[in-house]
């Protein structure tokens, strides 16, 4: 599998498998941005996910892939930090604000200076119209945030603050994108980074849970979150995966635009799911994501 991954790498059939990787991912970021967000405390949720994930991971990094080499552990230890960062600022947000408010946000904020940090660190470029699709796709985005923040009714007293650590989200959105996509293309076996980034990735939300659960009055039942953990386990692994492979794939910067599509899988699940109003101005915007993301496909 690694060798079939590897011999695809700059080749335009691997270039079409980061498209549908890049898009499985951002439909499957979107259900685990519910799973988070729910209806149960972000942090302990989100500790259940981390927890299972990082059970289901650590067999394979311990005794399948091959162990990373020696220059990989600091770059672990960067991708932990920075993954620790993005995952409280999100936590603290979406006890602040609604879902279809955060989530557009934070995703907005990322492509742009993914894009950017690509350029710097990979030496990527976009073309013009590859730059007007960015465009278009981020004001949907932001559009579609701005008429949450004018229209929605709930939590309008926290409202400023969870727009805020959305910003600060999506920053740490485009720090890890560009950063996980350094490791993974430093190690020979793309399937050692991910399997240590799962498993290294574990160690502190689990902690922050069991610590927060001893202080909420509402505890969610025990087999509920356990269904939720292993449920959002599994969906961040295929998630995660797939534009981390996508990213090695190909451009960082295009894989990370096609994610935001996520955006508009988002509204419909806050609609569907968590009864959130949707309504035509909503889906206009929606619309403009994803005629983003295809601008920026083609103009490639």
């Amino acid at each position: 599998m690694s060798d079939w991954l590897i011999a695809l790498e700059g080749t335009e059939a691997g270039h079409v498998l980061a498209l549908f990787l890049a898009l499985a991912a951002a439909f499957l970021h979107a259900i685990f941005g519910a799973l988070q967000k729910g209806r149960i405390d972000p942090w302990t949720s989100r500790g259940a996910m981390d927890a299972s994930y990082g059970l289901m991971a650590a067999p394979f990094a311990l005794f399948v892939v091959p162990w990373p080499e020696p220059h990989m552990w600091p770059i672990f230890m960067g991708v932990w930090v920075i993954h620790v960062g993005y995952k409280i600022t999100l936590a603290i947000a979406f006890t602040k604000g609604a879902y279809t408010v955060v989530y557009p946000v934070m995703r907005g904020t990322g492509p742009f200076f993914t894009v950017i940090g690509a350029y710097l660190l990979f030496g990527e470029t976009f073309s013009t119209g590859q730059w007007f699709g960015l465009g278009v796709l981020l004001s949907g985005i932001f559009g579609l945030a701005v008429y949450n923040l004018i229209f929605l009714e709930a939590q309008r007293d926290t409202l400023g603050a969870a727009l805020a650590l959305a910003v600060l989200s999506g920053l740490f959105v485009a720090l890890y994108t560009t950063f996980d996509a350094y490791g993974i293309r430093s190690t020979a076996d793309p399937f050692t980074f991910l399997a240590w980034f799962f498993f290294i990735d574990s160690f502190f939300m689990p902690i922050m849970a069991a610590l927060r659960w001893k202080t909420l009055q509402d505890k969610p039942p025990l087999g509920k979150l356990a269904f939720r953990g292993v449920a959002g386990g599994l969906v961040a692994m295929a998630s995660f995966g797939a534009i981390m492979l996508a990213t090695r794939l190909d451009k960082v910067g295009e894989a990370a635009v096609l994610r935001e599509t996520s955006t508009v899988f988002a509204a419909l699940i806050g609609w569907l799911a968590l009864k959130e109003t949707v309504g035509p101005r909503r889906i206009a915007l929606m619309s403009l994501i994803a005629l983003g993301a295809v601008i920026v496909e083609f103009a490639g």
